[in-house]
């Protein structure tokens, strides 16, 4: 893996050439997708403006359903590591309490997000091998329908101070639990993934470009065909270590009854790796 190169969703062959591109290294990059420029760049505007207000003390998540404010003392620490990432978050679920002020915004952008992630995830249906399809235990356009646990997480990485956890980063390597992630680029460089060799790829940080990877779910549906490739976001340097990144991703999520394999429902899964990261 070299590079990523985007590739335009308007393409007659853009289904095929991004299920490849997700098989070969568990992300694809793409341009001029439905998504809007400007819609994007409005919501990371007023949330940032809101992560730096006291308004967010009102909206501290509940650990049941695990929707609302989560601050940098009980943000994630990822599988295997030992330091807490430096980022606060705000997770949001059909109907889970929002601000009123950024309502309009983030169900509009849940409601294009998760209609783009349907195509994508038939675009991978279709375009996966008759042998690696056999595995899956129902259509994976299917497994979505009438699901209530696609996430979207809105984050915020704080400009840094000189005065952060020695070895702490943005976000330490992971892997996704979910399908697919949507991620619109951010207008801060800082997230990699790591290639075969484990060296680490900068991934294009274009605004207006889509950022797509595979999540442990799908890996675990697909036999590993498709790898949930392990990534990170490193602290910046230069001239932007002082400005904060705010990032969106749609993490696409089955009903909790689909089987992924012999081994695990959705549910299953889910559960195991949230008290693997500590946040249940």
């Amino acid at each position: 893996m070299t590079e990523l190169v985007a590739i335009d969703y308007l393409d007659e062959d853009a289904g095929e050439v991004f299920a490849q591109s997700l098989h070969d290294t568990g992300f694809g990059v793409l341009k001029n997708h439905p998504i809007r420029k400007t819609l994007v760049e409005d919501i990371y505007s007023e949330w940032l403006d809101w992560f730096l207000s006291a308004d967010k003390q009102s909206f501290h998540f509940d650990p049941e359903t695990q929707a609302g404010w989560f601050p940098a003392a009980v943000s994630e620490t990822a599988k295997g590591a030992k330091k807490k990432d430096i980022k606060e978050y705000f997770h949001y679920y059909p109907g889970s309490p929002l601000p009123t002020r950024l309502r309009a915004n983030i169900e509009t952008y849940y409601q294009e997000a998760n209609t783009l992630a349907a195509t994508l995830l038939k675009w991978v249906q279709d375009h996966t091998p008759d042998d690696i399809r056999a595995r899956y235990r129902q259509p994976l356009p299917q497994m979505i329908e009438d699901s209530d646990k696609t996430l979207l997480r809105v984050l915020h990485y704080p400009p840094m101070t000189g005065r952060e956890e020695p070895g702490a980063v943005r976000a330490a390597a992971h892997g996704d639990i979910n399908l697919l992630t949507i991620l619109p680029a951010s207008r801060v460089p800082g997230l990699q993934v790591m290639r075969k060799d484990e060296s680490w790829l900068d991934v294009p940080s274009d605004f207006g470009t889509l950022i797509v990877n595979i999540g442990d779910m799908l890996q675990e549906a697909s036999g590993g065909y498709y790898p949930s490739t392990i990534h990170r976001v490193i602290n910046p340097t230069g001239d932007i270590v002082e400005r904060s990144r705010i990032s969106l991703p749609l993490f696409l999520h089955p009903r909790p009854d689909v089987v992924l394999s012999d081994r695990y429902t959705a549910d299953e899964y889910l559960e195991e790796r949230l008290r693997e990261l500590g946040v249940k």
